[in-house]
């Protein structure tokens, strides 16, 4: 009989709201740029353009409610998220069956090291290094598709310490949430538990220890963050 040479990993798993069930985390996808206005405030062009995707690792999901200032950065940003949580997955996907993949929804944060993120895509490097880090997701609760449907519009909003830094709408999104689904499946194995993080509108900034964040999208499970 097969053993472990060290003890494995815990598995990243999401709470679920009103139950003490867990949902586990396979793999975690980003959308990038799927707000138009935040394309722009980024620099870019608004326009259509193919969807692209980064990875975040599973452990950087937290749901303490806590949001440790990462070391060897100094510009650490907000981007207000809705989170996708796949129940099942398959290859080529067609748009139209997409949604039946989901199992619920939440809220989340795509904390990035700025700075660190700006010299590596000056450099031509992944971003890794600006994107997935410990504590990089903070999340919220998960809730049921079939408790709440999917949702397609509704207002996305963040306030830093009850100043409102980040308000959209669901509906503003470039890509859609089926659309996300059958284009990853064109290139990768989806399978239960991988969440998908949709993108964020605009008004991302800077964080500093002490902020409280809160972040709220119709019926989902509000997101508080505190800064340490």
């Amino acid at each position: 009989m097969s053993e472990f040479v060290i003890a494995p990993p815990p598995q990243a798993v999401l709470p679920i709201a009103g139950t003490e069930a867990l949902f586990p985390v396979r793999r975690v996808y980003c959308i990038g740029r799927n707000y138009a206005a935040h394309a722009v405030e980024m620099g870019h062009d608004p326009d259509r353009e193919p969807p692209f995707f980064f990875q975040k690792t599973p452990d950087s999901l937290d749901a303490s409610g806590q949001f440790p200032y990462p070391v060897r950065s100094e510009e650490v940003h907000h981007e207000a998220e809705l989170l996708v949580a796949l129940g099942k997955g398959g290859r080529d996907i067609a748009e139209a069956d997409a949604l039946d993949y989901v199992w619920g929804y939440g809220l989340a944060l795509d904390m990035t090291r700025r700075d660190l993120q700006g010299i590596a895509k000056a450099a031509g490097r992944p971003w890794e290094i600006g994107k997935s880090f410990e504590h990089a997701a903070p999340v919220a609760p998960l809730t049921p598709a079939a408790e709440i449907g999917h949702p397609s519009e509704g207002a996305l909003t963040l306030t830093v310490n009850g100043e409102l830094r980040q308000s959209g709408d669901l509906n503003q999104m470039i890509w859609k949430i089926p659309e996300m689904i059958a284009h990853l499946s064109q290139y990768y194995t989806l399978a239960a538990g991988d969440v998908i993080l949709t993108g964020t509108p605009s008004g991302v900034g800077p964080v500093q220890r002490g902020d409280v964040l809160e972040l709220t999208c119709l019926s989902l499970t509000p997101l508080r963050v505190e800064v340490t």
